[in-house]
């Protein structure tokens, strides 16, 4: 059994993320891998590491855009839940979510007693920065949207906040990694480092190094206790 399990999405985040989390990830016995890049790979690559290492806790990390302007660009943040879009029937203004039409992403069925009788809708908790550091309160939970393709423009950040309006950043892989978790009982935390707000597509107003490396010390204060997240 593995203590921690951290993950990235993808080469271009564990090229920050690498040199300043392996030795620490390493010293309380944990180990550090890709995920992939978007829900699928998540999905389908943290159950291979879960099956492999059987981790107690799953730490997520990569970079977001921000959706509104609670999240500053440049910052980090632990994200209390997790929400996906895209799943569902429709596009654009016909979209309609997987609860909309009143199905579950995942329900074992009530005659499969082996199955527990679980659901999972288009919302996901996560586990939280732990309590008692003032930096992380907030009021409202703090939703992290994740989606097959990320906005391309402000049009699609607003399709996306009709349905989850208390979205506040838009990332590609942790409803997939929460979703594998869950289904093995692991506990997630998710921290996304803020490199631009969602829909701008222009590279150089984004803050990725940056964005990358106040995530790496968000998750260095939780491998500690030290929550301090922001």
């Amino acid at each position: 059994m593995t203590d921690l399990l951290l993950l990235v999405p993808t080469p271009t985040e564990l090229r920050v993320l690498e040199p300043r989390l392996q030795l620490r990830v390493q010293q309380v016995g944990g180990t550090l891998h890709l995920c992939g890049f978007g829900p699928v790979a998540a999905a389908a690559r943290t159950s291979q590491l879960i099956a492999k290492f059987t981790p107690a806790r799953i730490i997520l990390v990569g970079i977001a855009g921000a959706i509104g302007d609670s999240l500053s660009v440049g910052s980090a943040s632990v994200f209390d839940e997790v929400a996906c879009f895209g799943i569902g029937a429709g596009s654009g203004e016909d979209f309609r979510t997987a609860s909309d039409l009143g199905w579950s992403q995942w329900d074992s069925g009530r005659g499969q007693s082996n199955e527990g009788g679980s659901t999972i809708g288009d919302v996901l908790p996560l586990l939280s920065a732990q309590a008692g550091s003032s930096a992380d309160e907030h009021s409202e939970p703090r939703q992290l949207l994740t989606c097959c393709s990320a906005s391309g423009s402000p049009g699609d950040v607003a399709l996306k906040a009709r349905d989850f309006p208390d979205a506040v950043a838009e990332d590609m892989e942790a409803f997939g990694v929460a979703m594998a978790a869950s289904l093995m009982a692991v506990p997630v935390q998710v921290v996304r480092g803020i490199s631009n707000t969602a829909g701008d597509r222009q590279l150089s107003n984004w803050k990725i190094d940056e964005a990358l490396e106040a995530a790496a010390e968000v998750v260095l204060n939780l491998i500690a206790g030290n929550n301090a997240a922001g």
